[in-house]
């Protein structure tokens, strides 16, 4: 089976700083990558865009809520989803999980870890 391109990847953070070196990082392996700030956005982009990955900063939301995560899974149930979180606590982990991110990866290893997990949940091999 060839293997499947990611064609966009919607990415979103509140910080602009962060977004466009994490911009950049995801620029290396994929052509397209639309930036937002807000989770309106998000979910408006998710639905026209159509992506196949979103990266999302966990606090997005500013009442720190997973309401956009659980919005997404119900509107693209298809589309992966990577949570960037600075809390290295398990408990936020599973909570991230739990509401339907594919994987978390914290905001201090992006640099290393987020491209692996992009990789990882799209299946591909390593």
């Amino acid at each position: 089976m060839p293997k499947k391109h990611v064609s966009c990847v919607l990415l979103a953070d509140r910080h602009h700083g962060l977004t466009e070196g994490v911009r950049g990082l995801l620029e290396t392996a994929f052509g397209t990558v639309v930036m937002v700030a807000d989770e309106a956005s998000l979910l408006e982009g998710a639905s026209r865009l159509r992506p196949d990955v979103a990266v999302v900063d966990l606090s997005l939301a500013r009442d720190n809520n997973l309401g956009w995560l659980r919005a997404l899974r119900r509107s693209r149930p298809e589309l992966k989803v990577i949570v960037l979180s600075v809390h290295d606590e398990e408990s936020v982990r599973r909570a991230a999980l739990e509401a339907g991110a594919d994987a978390v990866v914290l905001k201090r290893a992006i640099v290393t870890d987020l491209l692996p997990a992009v990789a990882r949940i799209r299946g591909d091999p390593s």
